[in-house]
């Protein structure tokens, strides 16, 4: 499906984005593992939690999905059963990692797969950490899935230092330190996403900039509800369009502002934003909030790198865009891990930033490239990746000119309403 997209008019009114992605696996995740049945409100019915779910079931666990919310039957611990076919994750990184970490302590063996992408991503990253535990586990010759995963008579605690900034390999050791003897630890150096931690309530100690992690594998879940607020990642896609298109105003509902997933909004407001936070307050031991936006005249100047990187990652393509439309030059280090996700996101930016007439360095971590004043209307790849898609829509909406965006239904990996949002505030 291709989207034809031209400029807009100013974007004015109220906004709710689906549910955060993140939290949602996990809510499902954990509810299957806790004894009764865990409430989730709010919960993003897209391709990738729905991939969470379809594991789940197959398991054995019981799922009901409403429009008034998902209710998660938990066995507890030890509930889950053998599938009778392969686990199959789809597109979902964040299904396939996780769960790995929980099906290495499991008294059956697992084979999980996906689909052709998630076929090509690391896998080494959570199977190197969870041998060191004493798992069975095995991919492919190149390290990627389908991963083979058999019961493990010694699966041990261990201390663990990330080597990257990575909340999925943080979450697939956590989870399998809840079935291994000892307290597991997990040591980082810079922040990743923390939602594990949260919901699952676990200890969080800080040692100057270290933050350790740990979890007692004789610990036992009860169930529980969950309020999944609004993505913030979704969140950014309409507030990079209410700054670009002139005349805009938007306010965007009950936002997530976990402070590990809101760095977009610094660098936003560093290049001149006007973004203001309102009605703050937290539930369930997540900070959320409304974003009122404003058009802003953008000014780049910026160099994105180091620790905040792994708070920015997938909002790095919309802010591309951003830094498109400003006075300046934008760039970004230190981020190779954008080479494997859905698509190799910098060659994917670099791509469609070209199509637009922009001259672009490209680095194996990052690129740099000087903003335009005249920006062209182009036909933009996907390349089957939501984000890449949903930040050129945006792009589109602030470009002279008709875009179209090919293979555009990607985006119900994560917003299955995104073009129709996009519509309506056009309308």
């Amino acid at each position: 499906m291709n989207i034809d997209i031209s400029k807009a008019h100013p974007l004015r009114g109220e906004v709710t984005v689906p549910g955060d992605k993140s939290i949602s696996h996990r809510a499902v995740m954990i509810g299957g593992l806790s004894s009764g049945t865990t409430r989730i409100h709010g919960f993003l019915k897209a391709a990738d939690p729905l991939s969470t779910i379809a594991c789940y079931r197959a398991m054995g666990i019981a799922i009901d999905v409403a429009e008034s919310g998902i209710n998660v039957h938990g066995k507890g611990k030890r509930g889950l059963n053998t599938s009778v076919k392969p686990l199959d994750a789809g597109n979902s990184g964040t299904t396939m990692r996780l769960l790995s970490g929980i099906l290495c302590g499991q008294k059956f063996s697992s084979v999980i797969t996906g689909d052709r992408f998630l076929l090509k991503r690391p896998m080494n990253r959570i199977i190197d950490p969870l041998k060191k535990m004493g798992a069975d586990i095995s991919a492919t010759d190149n390290g990627t899935a389908p991963l083979s995963i058999r019961p493990s008579t010694n699966l041990h605690s261990i201390d663990y230092e990330l080597p990257i900034a990575s909340a999925q390999v943080k979450s697939a050791v956590l989870f399998a330190g809840l079935y291994a003897q000892g307290i597991t630890r997990v040591i980082e150096f810079s922040p990743s996403r923390d939602h594990t931690e949260r919901m699952l309530g676990l200890t969080v100690v800080m040692e100057g900039t270290k933050k350790i992690v740990s979890i007692n594998g004789e610990m036992d879940l009860s169930a529980q509800e969950f309020s999944v607020p609004g993505d913030p990642s979704s969140a950014a896609y309409f507030i990079v369009a209410a700054v670009l298109v002139p005349g805009s105003e938007l306010l965007i509902k009950n936002v997530g502002l976990n402070p590990t997933r809101t760095g977009y909004l610094d660098v936003l407001r560093h290049m001149g934003a006007n973004i203001t936070l309102l009605n703050q307050k937290t539930i369930g031991g997540e900070p959320i909030g409304d974003i009122l936006v404003k058009h802003s005249l953008l000014k780049s100047d910026v160099t994105l790198e180091g620790n905040i990187i792994p708070n920015i990652i997938d909002e790095i393509p919309i802010l591309a865009v951003a830094g498109a439309h400003s006075i300046g030059r934008f760039e970004v280090k230190d981020a190779k891990d954008l080479r494997t996700k859905e698509t190799d996101r910098i060659s994917a930016l670099c791509s469609n930033l070209k199509k637009m007439g922009i001259w672009i360095d490209e680095f194996e971590d990052g690129f740099a490239f000087e903003s335009k004043n005249e920006l062209l209307p182009n036909e933009f790849e996907s390349f089957h990746d939501h984000r890449i898609a949903m930040a050129f829509g945006i792009a589109a909406l602030a470009t002279d000119g008709t875009c179209a965006i090919h293979d555009a239904e990607c985006v119900d990996i994560s917003y299955p309403r995104f073009w129709e949002t996009v519509q309506s505030l056009q309308q």
